[in-house]
């Protein structure tokens, strides 16, 4: 009987504390101080240290986080988390409106429904992925590269708003989405503390939101100001929801936290004046916010709109204005890529955007630095591009000092004293020296970075030291390394070598697309990698193949051939190979994937010019869709140009080549006939 009660007692105190968590940390109405909340928990947590046997993994004392993981896993996503298409111009929001209505007026050409749209702010965040099963949460995932995200499940639990319980009517199986973000009030009450403690300041809110649900250590997680937003269901008709406007109502009574300025407009003139308001209001918030997000309300109009091959088509985001501030240029330094592109960056007296402190903003390049005539010791206006990218946009002559003398770009590499070089075919200036040590510094950062061999425990501070000591000299280095040579370097000891050498023998056999991409082969994105290993299966065959077999495959143009082709013919790429090979690095074959065929089979398409009825993406999914190819420029190899409005250069170029053109109207006909193409 008494451990009857003793349980009675334990199920209460978490059904009270979910709920006072809910209503400080959700409905911000909190009926009890902290400092009782404090000493409910604390009585919760003796009591389930007495008996064990009756552990939740959802107990509300899991927000204090648990002992750290070994690492996280990779987990596929149910649906692909795909990335929005955005704007920055109202006028391209009512073209948008317009394209979907013209979509929708050929799928149901007798009554073409109206358009309502909901108005959502875009949150600043960290994007992830909750799933709950018979109302518990059992499982979080980062957004990772759209396919396959990190569980951080444990990680999740600590954050606050996150409901571990959801309230009744929860279905059997349910997954949300949203955003984990730090209001801008905690950020700098976290940043004075870690002042205070003679820690280093914290650039912005989003970054340290996704560095902080990175840590294996949950514990520390806990102590981090995380808070989550959540605005989508997925599969929505199967919870009998037919609106997005459906989904917020159900999100709000199931206990998840919604951000409350949401608004259904009945047309895009509508949506537009939300948007204007929020693009001035949104600095009384206490959260970062880069825009707005109108998404087609009814699911069904959802379904039918579809997607292309990046985005769906029914929602855009459209981005506000850039934030601006003045500051003065303390120095001018110029920065080495993986490519040995020489990128100019200006050093800033420490300027406050939006809660942010900015301390270097981007030139882009030498054109650009003479473009603004930008010198040591001006007055200049600075932005965050999308609030994100700081980057110089003018130059305040008016307040130039008269000691302030033009700024000239260096001739020679300031990693390896090479001399830079350029072409007339780019404005990029370049080291082109391939043992330059600020090129090996970008190329392992990327090889070992998230989106390609993702190596844990090795970061920019230990690949600068790898570098320095000359423990490195290639990526295949890397595999050679040994426990005490790592021990030696500072900050590691033998437990930090440990785990970098076991994170390394954890990748010795990487899925192809990862490597591929991690190889850093100019012009090849994560995207293209993923498209020649699904075609090719093994490193071999893609070795092995040739520049008109590689540009016949859909979505990989002229362009990427032509590097791929040149990338694994150099002497020193075949010798990497070789190494990575002795090392026992061998990525996994794969069956290949045939692309389903189509009736513009090895046909190239390029397009040019402003379409009507679809953006450049738009039609080129529609081509690939149908087997076809589409490159960016216009040669012997093309066998139709696309044009629309104001189609310039390249249509001139294909007349003179007898390439034939098809305008829009034709173009919009053989989508509907594609045999029509011959």
């Amino acid at each position: 009987m008494a451990a009857k009660m003793t349980r009675k007692k334990l199920e209460k105190l978490r059904e009270t504390l979910h709920r006072h968590n809910h209503l400080y940390h959700v409905e911000a109405r909190p009926e009890i101080s902290d400092r009782d909340f404090d000493l409910l928990l604390a009585e919760l947590m003796e009591l389930e240290s007495q008996h064990p046997e009756w552990s939740d993994p959802n107990s509300p004392s899991g927000r204090v986080g648990g002992a750290p993981v070994e690492g996280f896993v990779t987990v596929p996503h149910s649906r692909p988390m795909l990335s929005l298409g955005n704007t920055y111009s109202q006028d391209e929001l009512r073209e948008h409106d317009a394209r979907l209505k013209r979509f929708l007026e050929k799928a149901s050409p007798t009554a073409p429904p109206p358009l309502t749209y909901v108005a959502e702010l875009k949150i600043d965040g960290v994007g992830v992925a909750l799933r709950y099963e018979n109302g518990a949460f059992v499982r979080g995932l980062t957004r990772g590269d759209g396919t396959k995200g990190e569980d951080i499940s444990e990680n999740l639990r600590t954050v606050r708003g996150v409901p571990l319980r959801l309230g009744k009517g929860a279905p059997a199986q349910l997954e949300v989405r949203g955003e984990v973000y730090i209001r801008r009030s905690e950020f700098i009450e976290w940043n004075r503390r870690r002042e205070k403690d003679g820690l280093p300041r914290l650039m912005n809110p989003r970054n340290s939101a996704a560095g902080s649900l990175k840590i294996l250590d949950s514990r520390e997680v806990a102590r981090r100001p995380l808070r989550v937003w959540i605005y989508a269901i997925v599969d929505p008709n199967e919870h009998g929801l037919a609106t997005q406007t459906d989904v917020m109502k159900k999100l709000t009574k199931l206990g998840f936290p919604v951000e409350p300025n949401a608004a259904t407009e009945p047309d895009i003139e509508a949506a537009i004046a939300h948007c204007n308001h929020w693009e001035q209001a949104r600095h009384e918030l206490d959260y970062e916010t880069d825009g707005m997000v109108l998404k087609v309300d009814d699911h069904g109009l959802q379904e039918t709109l579809g997607f292309t091959s990046k985005a769906p088509r029914w929602g855009i985001a459209y981005k506000f204005e850039t934030s601006q501030a003045v500051t003065q240029v303390l120095d001018i330094s110029v920065q080495i890529g993986r490519t040995g592109n020489a990128t100019p960056v200006a050093n800033l007296e420490p300027v406050e955007i939006l809660g942010t402190i900015v301390q270097r903003a981007t030139l882009h390049n030498r054109d650009e630095i003479a473009r603004l005539d930008v010198r040591v010791g001006d007055w200049v206006e600075i932005e965050k591009g999308g609030e994100i990218i700081p980057k110089v946009v003018k130059v305040l002559a008016d307040r130039r000092g008269a000691k302030v003398k033009p700024y000239v770009f260096p001739t020679e590499c300031p990693s390896c004293q090479t001399q830079l070089q350029s072409s007339e075919e780019e404005v990029a200036v370049r080291c082109v020296n391939p043992l330059c040590p600020a090129q090996l510094r970008g190329r392992l950062e990327h090889f070992v970075g998230r989106g390609a061999l993702d190596i844990e425990g090795i970061g920019e501070t230990l690949v600068q030291q790898l570098v320095e000591a000359k423990l490195v000299h290639d990526l295949a280095d890397l595999y050679a390394l040994t426990i005490p040579q790592l021990a030696g370097l500072e900050r590691m000891g033998e437990k930090s070598a440990t785990k970098v050498v076991e994170g390394l023998a954890r990748t010795r056999t990487p899925e192809l697309s990862r490597f591929l991409f991690g190889l850093g082969v100019r012009h090849v994105g994560a995207t293209a990698a993923r498209m020649l290993a699904a075609h090719f299966g093994k490193l071999e065959a893609l070795l092995a193949a040739t520049e008109e077999e590689l540009g016949a495959i859909h979505g990989i143009g002229e362009e990427i051939a032509q590097s791929v082709v040149e990338t694994f013919a150099r002497t020193e790429t075949r010798e990497l190979l070789a190494k990575f090979l002795e090392l026992g690095v061998e990525p996994e074959e794969t069956e290949p994937t045939a692309p389903t065929p189509g009736a513009w089979d090895g046909r190239v398409f390029v397009i040019t010019g402003t379409l009507s009825e679809w953006t450049r993406d738009e039609a080129a999914a529609e081509i690939r869709e149908r087997g076809g190819n589409v490159t960016s420029s216009v040669s012997k190899k093309t066998d139709f140009l696309i044009a629309g409005e104001k189609a310039g250069s390249k249509r001139t170029k294909a007349e003179k080549l007898e390439v034939r053109i098809i305008e829009e109207e034709e173009f919009h006909r053989a989508l509907q006939d594609p045999a029509s193409l011959t």
